[in-house]
C-alpha cells in the first residue's frame, strides 16, 4: 500500500516547478546555481574556527552553525556563532548564515538560559516528576507557558538583529508535530496544548525577526507529521531533511525513502529551500545517529574505499533526482569540525564537475529513478541502495 501511495503521488508531482509561495521573500533566499552540485554546510565547533576553516565555510551558499559553536572560546553559543558568522561574511558576504535554535529541547551553552531560570514552570515535567524527557538526557521547554514563548522569541529577535545572521535553523519541530512524542509522559491534553503553543511561537518568531530573515525548519520527515511535513513547511522558507532511511526493516526502508522523495520533490518544486543532509554511514535511530557498526570501518578509508564511494554516489544520485532550485546537498561524517570528521575541509571531485540544469523531472520505474542534466545522467535504485552518475563533458561551443 505504501509503495502504491508513493508511486501515485510521485506521478502527481511530475509537473514542472511552480512559483515560490507568495509568503516567501525571494531576496532572503540563498544564492543558487546549477553549474555545480549545490551544497549546504551544517557544522559546530566549540572552539573558534581557524582562518583556513573560515575560508572553507565561505565557499558555501548556506551554512548553519550548530549548538555549542564557539562556546568554549567565547563562553556562549550566541557570541561564538556571531564571531564565526562575521568572519565568514568578511570573506563572502553572500553566504547565508543560520543560527541554530531548538524549539523544544533545552540545551546548555546559551547565554540566554540565565533568563529562563527566572521563569516559573518553564520546563516540562512528566509522570513521577521526570524532567529529562528527551532521550532521558535533556529537559524540554513548556511551550504552553506564554512567558517561555516570549523568552524564546525575544532571543531569536536579538540574534537575528545582527546583520551577520541571515536567519534561524529551527530544530526539534518533529518532536512537537509528531502526535505520539511525549504524550505518555505529559498526557494527551498537554501534548495538544504544546502544539498550539508551538504554532503561536512560530508565528510570533516570523513577526519578530521580520520578512528578510530565513526560517529553515526540520519538518519534512516520513510518517512523523501531517502529510510528511508538507503541511508544516508552509510557515517556513524550507526544510532540512534527515532521517530518510529510518525504518524497522529493509522493506520499510525502501518505502520510507520513496515516500520521503515524494515530499522532497513536492517541497522543492513549490520553491521551498531543501537542505538534504545524510550520513556516509547509515543512520539507525530517530535522532539521526550513525550506525556504529559501520562508521569506524568507513572512516578508516573515507574518500578512497569502495563502501564510501558507493554510499556517496547513492546519496548524491538520490539528491539529484529530487533537487530543484534552492535545493542543497550535504553528505557528512559528523556535524563536529574536528580531525575525526573525515569529510570536514574536503571537496570531492564530483563537486567540481559541471552539472547544468535538469532537462526535466525524474522518471520513476518502481524503485528506480532516472534523470538527466545538461552534463550528467543520474540513476538511483533505492531498493538496492545504488546510485550511478554519468558525468558528460561539456560540448565546445
Amino acid at each position: 500500500m505504501m509503495l502504491i501511495l508513493g508511486l501515485s503521488a510521485a506521478l502527481a508531482f511530475s509537473a514542472q516547478a511552480t512559483e515560490p509561495p507568495p509568503a516567501q521573500n525571494a531576496n532572503r533566499l540563498p544564492e543558487f546555481s546549477w553549474d555545480r552540485v549545490p551544497q549546504y554546510m551544517h557544522i559546530r565547533k566549540a572552539k573558534n574556527f581557524t582562518d583556513n576553516e573560515i575560508k572553507y565555510l565561505a565557499t558555501f551558499p548556506l551554512v548553519t552553525f550548530e549548538k555549542t559553536t564557539g562556546s568554549e572560546t567565547y563562553q556562549s553559543t550566541e557570541d561564538g556563532t556571531l564571531a564565526a558568522a562575521k568572519a565568514v561574511k568578511e570573506i563572502n558576504s553572500s553566504t547565508k548564515i543560520l543560527y541554530y535554535r531548538n524549539v523544544i529541547v533545552h540545551y546548555g551553552t546559551y547565554r540566554a538560559n540565565e533568563d529562563l531560570k527566572n521563569i516559573p514552570d518553564s520546563l516540562l515535567i512528566g509522570r513521577n516528576g521526570k524532567t529529562k524527557l528527551v532521550r532521558g538526557k535533556c529537559e524540554a521547554y513548556d511551550l504552553t507557558n506564554p512567558r517561555v514563548r516570549e523568552w524564546w522569541v525575544g532571543h531569536a529577535r536579538e540574534i537575528c538583529a545582527d546583520p551577520a545572521i541571515d536567519g534561524l535553523f529551527l530544530d526539534g519541530n518533529i518532536k512537537v508535530l509528531s502526535s505520539g512524542y511525549l504524550k505518555r509522559d505529559i498526557g494527551k491534553e498537554k501534548k495538544a496544548a504544546m502544539f498550539d503553543g508551538y504554532e503561536t511561537m512560530m508565528r510570533e518568531t516570523r513577526q519578530a525577526i521580520g520578512p528578510d530573515k530565513i526560517m529553515l525548519a526540520n519538518v519534512i520527515r516520513t510518517g512523523q507529521s501531517q502529510n510528511d511535513g508538507l503541511e508544516a513547511i508552509k510557515r517556513f522558507d524550507g526544510s532540512y531533511i534527515e532521517g530518510f532511511e529510518i525504518a524497522g526493516s529493509q522493506e520499510q526502508k525502501k518505502n520510507n525513502v520513496a515516500r520521503g522523495m515524494v515530499a522532497f520533490q513536492k517541497a522543492a518544486r513549490e520553491g521551498f529551500i531543501v537542505a538534504f543532509t545524510a550520513g556516509l554511514s547509515e543512520m539507525n535511530t530517530e535522532e539521526g545517529d550513525l550506525n556504529p557498526e559501520k562508521t569506524d570501518e568507513i572512516r578508516k578509508g573515507l574518500g578512497e574505499n569502495e563502501d564510501y564511494s558507493k554510499r556517496f554516489n547513492y546519496l548524491l544520485a538520490l539528491f539529484l533526482v529530487c533537487a530543484e532550485k534552492h535545493s542543497y546537498f550535504l553528505a557528512h561524517d559528523s556535524y563536529v569540525a574536528n580531525k575525526k570528521n573525515k569529510t570536514w575541509m574536503t571537496r570531492p571531485a564530483e563537486f567540481d564537475r559541471p552539472l547544468g540544469p535538469p532537462k526535466g523531472p525524474a522518471v520513476q520505474d518502481g524503485y528506480i529513478y532516472t534523470r538527466e542534466f545538461a552534463h550528467a545522467k543520474v540513476r538511483v535504485d533505492i531498493e538496492n541502495e545504488v546510485g550511478e552518475i554519468e558525468w558528460l563533458e561539456p560540448k565546445e561551443s
